[in-house]
Order: C-alpha cells, then sequence, then structure tokens
C-alpha cells in the first residue's frame, strides 16, 4: 500500500487488514490504541487539539460527546464529527478512519434535542426485551445520524447495593433478567449497526459499601452466578467491544488484570473483539490501586493484561506505548493484535468505505417524533404501581393540585448521562397533567426542593382546595458517586449512599398534603430502590416513575388518571431502610440455631422484587411443564395460564421462578428463569411459556464453573408451584 492507494473498500478482508498493518509504523500503531475526548471536566480539550492529536500523532479514537463537552444541534455535531473524520482520512498517511464513541445511555442525549430514555431500571420493570431491542434500534439510529459509530453500553452490571449511585444503569437485581435485557440491547445496537460495549467486566454492581468505584470482594461462585452471565448474553448476542471495570475485584484491578482480560474475558468466554479502557481506569491503577508506580508502569499492565485502547489516554500513553515496545516491555505482536481488532472494529462498522454523514439528516433523524413516541410508549411500560387503595385512577377531578420538586423538571425526569443544564425539550408530570385534564384547574406549589422546603403551608392550601392531589418526590440528576461537583447539590448531602429515605422536607411535603384528605398519590421519581416507608404509610396511592426520560411526565400523568393502567414490577426490591441491606430475593438460605421465631426472614423488603399492582385483577389458573423429568442438557417449558377477571384491559408480565431443593453446594432459594407478557382484555384467558434451560439452574462450584446434578427443582409463578427431576441417565 503505497501513499496514493485509496483506503480499504467496504468490507476489507482480513488479508487486506493485514496488509494495512503491515504498512503501518509503531507511532501509526500506538496512535490506534489510543483515544481523546472534547470537554471541560478536568482540563480543556478542543476540537482543534483533539484535531492535532490525529493529525500528528495518528490518534485512532475521539469522542466529541460527554458531559463538559459541547452540546451542540444535530447537525452540528455531525458537522463536528466530519470535521474530525477528514482530518483522519485525508490529512494522515494511511487515512485510517476514526472510531467515534458516545455514552448514548438512555439514548444519544448529549445531543441537544435528541430523545431521551427511560433508564435501563425502569426499562427492566417493563420485563419486554422487544421493547429493549426497539429502544437501542432507536438510540443506533440518532447516534449514526450524528457520526457516533460506539455506544459505550449496555450496561451489564447486575445490582447488589441499592446505595450505589449507578443503579438506575443497570437492569436490576436478577443476573437472568439483566441478561436478557442486555442481549436484546446489544442487538438493538447492532442492527442500527453501532458497536455495542457491554461494561463494566467482569463485575462492578457489588462494590464494598454501595461505594462507586470500591473493591468488589465476593467468592468465585459468586462471581459466576451473579456478575457473569450478562456478559456472556451480550457476547453471543454479538458484542463486539467491552469495557472493564474501575473496580478491583478479588483484589486485581481489572484495567491492569490479565486473570480477568485475557484468562476469563478471552481464553474462557472467548470473546475476541475490542476491549476499551473505562475513561480514566488506566491512570486508576497507579493513581488509586497503586498496583503500578507510574502512567507508564499502568500503560504496561493493562496492555499486558489484554487492553486494547485507552478511550481517553490521548498522545501520552501512545508515546508511552512506544517507549515499551522500543525497551523490549511490550512486544511488537502484542501490539499489533490489539491494532488488528481495531481495524477489523471499523471495517466491521463501514468506516473505510465512508466515514462521513449528511447534517442535513442528523436535524431529521435526532429527537423525531416516531423516537418521542417511542420513548413514550417506553415510559409507560415501565410505570409501577407500589400502593393503591382505589385512590387511582383519579375520576375527572375539575381541579388538581400538582407538587414537589419533580413536578415540573425534565432535567429531573432524565435524571444521569444526559446534560443537567440544557433544556432538551420533553414532558414534565405537570404539564402531562394539564395535556390530560384539558378544561380542568390544575395548580402548580412546588412545596419542596430535593432537598429544601419551600412554602409547604402553599402547598397545603392548595391541596385542601383541589379534588385530587400528585405530590411527584425523589432524587434530582447524579452520575457515579452523586456527582459531579457543580451539576448536583453540596457534597454530602441528598443523595448520597448513606441514606436511602428521602429529605425531611420532602417527607414533611406529602405529610402535609395527604393530611388534607384530598386524595393524594405520590410519584417517586429516582434513580435507585430508595427506602420510602413514611411515603408508604402517607400516601394512598404510590406510584414509582424510575427516571422515565423526556416523555415520561406525559407517561405518569395518563397513568394517574387512568388513560394508562400501569404494568410494571420492580427489577429490584425496595429495601425497609438502609440497616436491612443486603436485600435480595435470590439470596442464599441460612440455618437458625436457636429457631426460627428468633430469627426473622433475611429477605424482608418493603416492596419485594416482581411486585407491582395494575387497575384491573388477573387470577393464574394454571401453571403446567412440558416434562416431569429431564437431563442435565435439557429444558423445561413452563406454561403459566392468566386469566383477566378484572374489568380493564391490562398487562401481566409473569415471572416465573426456579429453585433447586437438593444441592452439593448452597444455592439460592429461588432464581428468576424468566419472564413474558400477557396483554389480556377483561374476561381474556392466555398462556405464557417460558423457557428453563436447565443448564442455567447448575451448581456452581468453587472454580466458577457450572454443573447440574440429579434431584428436583420447584418452579414458581403467580403462587402456584411445580415440580421436575434431573436425572443424569435420562
Amino acid at each position: 500500500m503505497s501513499d496514493s492507494d485509496p483506503p480499504l473498500g467496504a468490507s476489507p478482508s482480513p488479508d487486506a487488514i493485514d496488509a494495512l498493518l503491515g504498512e503501518m509504523t509503531l507511532a501509526e500503531k500506538a496512535g490506534q490504541l489510543v483515544g481523546i475526548q472534547l470537554g471541560t471536566l478536568d482540563e480543556e480539550v478542543t476540537l482543534a487539539d483533539a484535531a492535532a492529536a490525529v493529525r500528528e500523532r495518528g490518534v485512532g479514537t475521539v469522542t466529541p460527546f460527554f458531559l463538559g463537552g459541547p452540546m451542540d444541534a444535530p447537525a452540528a455535531s455531525a458537522e463536528t464529527v466530519n470535521r474530525l473524520q477528514r482530518v483522519a482520512v485525508e490529512e494522515t498517511r494511511l487515512g485510517v478512519p476514526l472510531l467515534i464513541p458516545a455514552d448514548a445511555i438512555h439514548g444519544h442525549a448529549y445531543v441537544d434535542g435528541a430523545t431521551v430514555f427511560p433508564h435501563n431500571l425502569g426499562m427492566a420493570a417493563a420485563r419486554d426485551p422487544a421493547l429493549v431491542r426497539r429502544v437501542a434500534r432507536a438510540t443506533a439510529d440518532e447516534m449514526r445520524a450524528t457520526g457516533a459509530v460506539q455506544n459505550y453500553n449496555p450496561t451489564a452490571d447486575v445490582l447488589r447495593d441499592p446505595r450505589w449511585g449507578r443503579s438506575f444503569e443497570t437492569y436490576g437485581e436478577s443476573p437472568r433478567l439483566c441478561a436478557a435485557l442486555v442481549a436484546a440491547e446489544v442487538e438493538g445496537y447492532r442492527e442500527g449497526d453501532v458497536l455495542a460495549t457491554p461494561k463494566h467486566f467482569p463485575a462492578y454492581g457489588g462494590p464494598e459499601r454501595g461505594e462507586d468505584t470500591a473493591p468488589v470482594d465476593v467468592s468465585p461462585t459468586t462471581l459466576a452466578r451473579v456478575f457473569f452471565p450478562p456478559f456472556a448474553a451480550a457476547f453471543e448476542a454479538g458484542a463486539g467491544a467491552v469495557m472493564p471495570c474501575y473496580n478491583a475485584v478479588d483484589a486485581e484491578p481489572a484495567h491492569g488484570s490479565r486473570r480477568w482480560l485475557t484468562e476469563l474475558l478471552r481464553e474462557r468466554m472467548g470473546f475476541d473483539g475490542v476491549a476499551v479502557s473505562d475513561w480514566t481506569g488506566v491512570a486508576m491503577l497507579h493513581e488509586d490501586h497503586r498496583v503500578t508506580g507510574d502512567a507508564e508502569g499502568s500503560v504496561r499492565a493493562a496492555y499486558r493484561a489484554g487492553l486494547d485502547v485507552a478511550s481517553v489516554g490521548g498522545v501520552d500513553y501512545a508515546e508511552h506505548l512506544r517507549a515499551l515496545v522500543d525497551r523490549g516491555e511490550l512486544s511488537r505482536a502484542r501490539i499489533d493484535e490489539s491494532v488488528r481488532r481495531v481495524l477489523a472494529a471499523k471495517a466491521d462498522l463501514g468506516l473505510f468505505a465512508d466515514p462521513y454523514v449528511d447534517p442535513e439528516r442528523a436535524d431529521a433523524a435526532v429527537g423525531s417524533a416516531e423516537g418521542r413516541d417511542l420513548a413514550r410508549a417506553a415510559a409507560r411500560a415501565t410505570m409501577t404501581l407500589l400502593e393503591n387503595d382505589g385512590t387511582l385512577p383519579f375520576a375527572d377531578p375539575d381541579e388538581v393540585l400538582v407538587c414537589g420538586p419533580n413536578a415540573d423538571s425534565v432535567v429531573g425526569q432524565c435524571g444521569g448521562w444526559s446534560v443537567p443544564d440544557a433544556a432538551t425539550g420533553g414532558t414534565t408530570v405537570l404539564e402531562g397533567v394539564r395535556s390530560v385534564l384539558d378544561g380542568a384547574t390544575v395548580a402548580h406549589e412546588p412545596g419542596a426542593s430535593v432537598r429544601d422546603p419551600e412554602d409547604i403551608d402553599a402547598a397545603r392550601a392548595a391541596a385542601a382546595d383541589a379534588d385530587a392531589a400528585v405530590v411527584v418526590l425523589g432524587e434530582g440528576w447524579y452520575i457515579h458517586e452523586f456527582g459531579p461537583a457543580g451539576h448536583t447539590g453540596p457534597v454530602g448531602e441528598f443523595p448520597t449512599r448513606t441514606g436511602l429515605r428521602l429529605p425531611a422536607a420532602q417527607r414533611d411535603l406529602l405529610d402535609a398534603v395527604a393530611d388534607t384528605g384530598t386524595p393524594t398519590a405520590a410519584v417517586v421519581v429516582a434513580g435507585r430502590p430508595l427506602a420510602v416507608p413514611e411515603v408508604a404509610a402517607a400516601a394512598p396511592a404510590l406510584l414509582w416513575a424510575y427516571y422515565p426520560g423526556s416523555e415520561g411526565g406525559l407517561a405518569v400523568a395518563e397513568t394517574l388518571f387512568g388513560d394508562h393502567s400501569p404494568s410494571g414490577r420492580l427489577p429490584v426490591s425496595l429495601p425497609r431502610s438502609a440497616a436491612h441491606l443486603p436485600t435480595r430475593f435470590d439470596r442464599l438460605p441460612n440455618p437458625s440455631p436457636i429457631g426460627a421465631e428468633e430469627h426473622p426472614s433475611s429477605y424482608d423488603p418493603l416492596y419485594p422484587f416482581g411486585h407491582g399492582l395494575s387497575y384491573t385483577e388477573f387470577d393464574y389458573a394454571a401453571l403446567e411443564l412440558s416434562a416431569a423429568t429431564v437431563g442435565p442438557a435439557g429444558a423445561v417449558e413452563a406454561r403459566v395460564t392468566v386469566e383477566n377477571v378484572g374489568d380493564r384491559p391490562g398487562v401481566e408480565p409473569v415471572d416465573v421462578f426456579v429453585g433447586d431443593e437438593v444441592s452439593s453446594r448452597v444455592t439460592p432459594e429461588r432464581e428468576l428463569g424468566g419472564t413474558a407478557r400477557l396483554a389480556l382484555n377483561p374476561g381474556e384467558r392466555a398462556t405464557a411459556t417460558v423457557r428453563l434451560p436447565v443448564e442455567e439452574f447448575g451448581v456452581v462450584g468453587a472454580t466458577g464453573r457450572r454443573s447440574v446434578e440429579p434431584g428436583t427443582f420447584a418452579v414458581h409463578a403467580g403462587g402456584l408451584t411445580e415440580r421436575f427431576e434431573v436425572r443424569s441417565e435420562y
């Protein structure tokens, strides 16, 4: 290949990629293995800086979409990407295009006007992989329209401590539910021609103390049973990249661990895609974990471990790579292995054929009417009714009060991984109520901010004059450990991981409104499973809205006033207090040496996993299994017949649980086997079928390997139980 040769074609062969690799200098190879990010969180990195790094140092990945970076209109974002790609393709010797990643966690939300979908914890409440796949595809379409080709998503972490500030990014506490939805998300990104990057490998969702990035100190059995399945599902679905976690897992920081990034990831799990660092995960090896002495030592450790791209390493890390190779501390073969993966990913994305996008199309594609319709549908599906004494749905009130810190806040509805100080459009709860109740009088008194009272007396007086009151409580915007500073409240004030209760101002507001005797519904907009016993006691009705996204206000209003019947089911247990943690439905059993009466259940949540009410009633008429006996490699189908015995149409998500009754090692009392959704009219009966592969419920040994033992397994659904037997000679 000479300087005049064109870039690789639309579908470069492995031989063509090897030929390009053979033409590259060590400096050009090193450039392909580092990235740079526009923004101002740590230091100013301008577009000109990024262009110079690409032109002069061959940097192969640039991330223009991030908190602290420019939030442009879609067309302007596309033009920025085109400018960067033009530098890479037209102003470098070999014309290798760029990877352009984005943190499009719940829509392409760092672009102005993008569709912002509910966060994953809410999406998990819908129990609908097909919906997750559609949302991922819509996100991919908006990304591609602006030139982004890699998503640092899906979050494949399993939530094991609700104090954690990244709880809302997960699909909850069930490994199997997480796996099903992560796989669907990967499929949606692939359909939209975006490189999916499941994160944070191998285990991030169980940090000590619930503290973000804290060590994950669990057994090999727990790692294999709880944390690995969503990643295995993502790889099977075709994820082409992966991102390690910041944590030390079994005392080995993932970014510098050959055990995790090569032996587990590649040799055991068979992953052959690109491993990209999480932001400054490489630097943390020397700055925080202290397993290396300096930046060069961290680069050595990370690339020896199996990392391919330091996502924000920049030109400094490229220089470290060159120096390490020159001194023989990193082999050229190891560098070539990573560069080959990066080039193959770019080829698979079609970037060698055409890396540019049409800015005019970007404006039409981002935040389209179709995308917002899908966001509203997704938000409706997430709505989870936890309490209702008959107050809901409200019946045609003439006067309504809407109050609370999240009553009129699109930013609050969206939550983290969207820009907190930009008007992205959407509908607040207040606006949604006014839209649904056309002609009614809808008053608004905030009553309280997230942390402080704001004229609670005015809210009380307005409630006394109203026919119905809606109190919208919860958390505000944050990411990671409830920051970053400057975008959230004072450090150490709610929300924090040391407290799951709502602040006194919010509780006092609810009490004041409910004490008027006006029919009252509390709505909680939050990223975590907060402990809300006071809210449950004070509010005749309690609707959990998670972070429902930019269109979530209308979904909340439709649910409150009966245009939509809630169908969400909790994907995580809501604890009674922080002192009750851990609270997980798939707990391991333990003995009671002094008698059960002196040893209350270790699972005593305020609301259990799977809880959720409807405006109609469902009867579980039958549970049947396809086989009474099966072999270790077989599967059983659970057929659950459900009837709508109420007077309204509704959707019933059917959760099927499995428990191994006798095993050589302690196994969970029950695990989620699978889910299905039934949409039923009044009087209608239908059967949901959930496939239960026996190998998924095998015993996990001390090495982390799973094996199926002969014995009896119990299957539970809707209060019904059936059993099947596994026989080794079957």
